[in-house]
């Protein structure tokens, strides 16, 4: 007995000591993270000042406004995402500025998505029509999609050795039926549309002819598009560039500067000097990181508003920083209800999910469009699910490389009954009290999503009925949305892919364009002059950021540390395996 109350009493001193501990170091991190994030808070701004734009880290539509999202336990270090919102504002404010006397880009590559850096691009035009300058640098190299924003500058040097690589677009997918049927695993399959292209990998060894189509319209475009842009600000012709791009090779900074992709190859401290030069000053170089330059901003007190509500992420049935859930249609109820909010606009990026939550999203989006502007505007994708929450907005504007369309729907599970039985040796007894009690099967592996047996004939006429009736609501709201009759929908429909290039032509976008242009169109129709964007729905409380999202940032982090580049892959098969109901979701994610 004396022993046992001396292991009871080392295990609790034991107890409280770790817990002691692990609120030391809890309470440390968040003490390290409000320094980080306090640091520099006084920023002063002197005239002659150069804007300078590394955009290192990722951009994304909105931070998460999540302190301990991007905090490294590892190194203790903190990588804040740029948000593609406060940077717009910053540029337009710089314009017109008088202590900023010019824009300094300074990057290797850019991380967001093509359709974000296409509304990064277009703001830095406009910038230019201030009359101030904008120069760029790099010394590490440029990606394709780093340069193409880069071109916007009025002078674009390299440093000695660093690389161009220019090799077009590409996708490749990979196909698991083979894979499937040596496991015993058995994918359960309804769909609607021949371009539905999401469940084709489980389903086939090789790309169908519809799917080839859609991808290498899809590339295409986006390629046009990029080196339309080069051709233009560099004054090369598109052909070059192409050719350039066929011969393929790794060309040195002055061939490329030679050929006009480059203004001239010079060190690091010679571009300094002329940045020096054209801020016209005779003291030191003053610049002034983006980060800075936002916390020396003074805020807009108007008191009327354009409410901005993100939609990011997946569809389902949790709202989050990056996914979306029900919820938001509540956010977009309240911005109806508010009396202050004169416009809304809903910004999407999302490649779609849950049809029952788009619906649902839908509907306020409808009933909000009755009272008040409502102006959609899409960022790299506003697929499915993602078109169907947008598309009973008053209007629609997409990004030129936009991901849109993919008006379809599909249902997935995986069957392994060979699998469970014969290789593995489980055998499931079922007792039910109707005849589809058992309805989907059980899951022995959980949590693996693999059920015990398939669809039975009668069981598949049900899902494809639901499949089919929920594409048939589908084609209806668009049809109400864009004035358009169900048939002329189903002939783009069909879960077939496009640019918002191609979907300007088609009709499922009114206007090319980004965040910047959606809320100066939402002023413009509520007939507001001066007014104060409110971005919605509110980041998250204390008490979410450290028991809810603070976990789950912290097991991303040790997946991406572990997985390294194929972490979006993981990312990307786990959401789909583990995808239930019915969706209407991208056929396919892209990293180009």
């Amino acid at each position: 007995m004396k022993k046992f109350f001396t292991y009871l009493l080392a295990t609790i001193t034991g107890v409280i000591v770790v817990n002691i501990v692990f609120t030391i170091i809890f309470f440390g991190i968040l003490a390290g993270v409000a320094v980080m994030s306090f640091k520099k808070s006084g920023v002063e701004i002197k005239t002659g000042t150069v804007l300078e734009l590394s955009l290192d880290g990722t951009i994304t539509d909105r931070p998460s406004g999540n302190p301990l999202e991007t905090f490294d336990l590892f190194s203790l270090s903190r990588q804040s995402p740029t948000g593609l919102n406060r940077l717009l504002e910053k540029i337009r404010a710089a314009a017109t500025d008088d202590r900023i006397s010019g824009v300094y880009l300074n990057f290797h590559d850019v991380d967001g998505g093509l359709a974000l850096v296409e509304e990064i691009r277009a703001a830095l035009l406009e910038f230019k029509k201030s009359g101030k300058f904008i120069h760029a640098y790099s010394s590490a190299g440029y990606t394709q999609t780093s340069y193409y924003l880069a071109t916007v500058a009025d002078s674009l040097f390299a440093g000695p050795g660093t690389p161009l690589l220019l090799t077009g677009l590409s996708a490749t997918v990979s196909y698991y039926k083979e894979m499937l049927q040596r496991f015993g695993v058995n994918p359960e399959v309804v769909r609607v549309g021949k371009f539905k292209a999401a469940v084709e990998p489980f389903l086939d060894n090789k790309m169908s002819d519809a799917n080839r189509e859609q991808l290498s319209t899809y590339l295409s475009s986006r390629w046009k598009n990029i080196v339309k842009g080069i051709a233009s600000e560099r004054n090369i012709p598109a052909e070059r560039v192409n050719q350039l791009t066929d011969e393929f090779r790794f060309y040195t900074a002055e061939e490329l500067a030679r050929e006009g992709l480059f203004d001239g190859v010079i060190w690091e401290d010679q571009m300094l000097e002329k940045l020096k030069r054209a801020a016209g000053s005779d003291e030191k170089l003053s610049l002034v990181a983006f980060d800075d330059y936002e916390k020396a901003a003074t805020p807009n007190l108007a008191k009327e508003k354009i409410a901005v509500i993100y939609a990011l992420g997946e569809i389902g049935m949790k709202q989050g920083t990056f996914s979306i859930g029900p919820a938001l249609a509540t956010t977009i109820r309240e911005a109806r209800e508010d009396p202050d909010v004169k416009a809304i606009v809903l910004r999407v990026n999302s490649p779609g999910g849950s049809a029952n939550t788009s619906e649902i999203i839908w509907r306020e989006v409808e009933l909000a469009a009755r009272v008040k502007p409502v102006i959609a505007s899409m960022g790299n994708v506003a697929a499915s699910g993602g078109y169907y929450i947008a598309c009973a907005a008053d209007t629609i504007i997409a990004s030129p490389t936009t991901i849109t369309g993919s008006i379809g729907v599909f249902g997935l599970f995986f069957s392994g009954q060979k699998l469970i039985e014969e290789t593995i040796g489980i055998h499931p007894e079922v007792v039910k009290t109707n005849a589809h009690g058992d309805f989907g099967g059980s899951y022995p592996l959980s949590p693996l999503p693999v059920a015990s047996r398939g669809l039975s004939p009668y069981e598949r006429q049900v899902m494809q009925a639901h499949v089919n009736q929920t594409y048939d609501t589908f084609l209806d709201r668009v049809s109400q949305g864009r004035d358009m009759t169900t048939t002329a929908v189903n002939e783009i429909g069909q879960g077939r892919v496009w640019t918002g290039e191609d979907a300007l032509a088609i009709g499922l976008v009114d206007m090319l364009g980004g965040l910047e242009q959606a809320i100066a169109l939402a002023a413009g129709k509520a007939g507001l002059t001066e007014y104060r964007v409110e971005e919605l729905p509110e980041p998250p409380n204390l008490w979410n950021v450290l028991f809810d999202d603070f976990p789950v940032a912290v097991k991303q982090r040790v997946m991406k540390s572990e997985l390294g580049e194929l972490y979006p892959f993981y990312e990307r098969q786990k959401r789909l395996l583990n995808a239930r109901g019915i969706l209407a979701r991208l056929p396919f994610e892209l990293s180009l």
